[in-house]
């Protein structure tokens, strides 16, 4: 089961997902579960990146192309994130990138196994 988190800076979701009724309630009690833990992983990057101000964070939960795969085996999560900052400009990719992990850092390699990043430029 996927996840797709979208939001802009103002804090509200444009995607018609609503964040009040939390994990679907439909399906297995093990897919429930795993919606709900994918959503509170979600939101604990959501809380995190944070700090970089960003204008735009797009998080996607890929934890189910992964399924059998030795990192997900404890239950840690594969991730893309997009996200842009003014806090970019001027940045390499690689400090773009630095910048995001450091704001993860305690969460790798558990709750998070894998995170594939996006971090264009604030004018790219």
């Amino acid at each position: 089961m996927s996840g797709h988190d979208t939001h802009t800076p103002d804090g509200h979701d444009h995607t018609g997902h609503d964040p009040d009724r939390g994990a679907a309630t439909t399906g297995a009690g093990a897919a429930a579960a795993a919606t709900s833990v994918g959503a509170e992983r979600m939101a604990l990057i959501r809380t995190r990146l944070a700090a970089l101000e960003p204008d735009l964070l797009d998080i996607d939960d890929e934890s189910h192309l992964h399924a059998g795969h030795a990192g997900a085996e404890g239950g840690a999560s594969h991730f893309r994130v997009r996200i842009v900052s003014p806090r970019f400009a001027g940045l390499t990719p690689v400090a773009r990138h630095r910048l995001v992990y450091h704001q993860l850092a305690d969460l790798i390699p558990f709750p998070i196994h894998a995170l594939a990043l996006d971090t264009p430029a604030f004018k790219e």
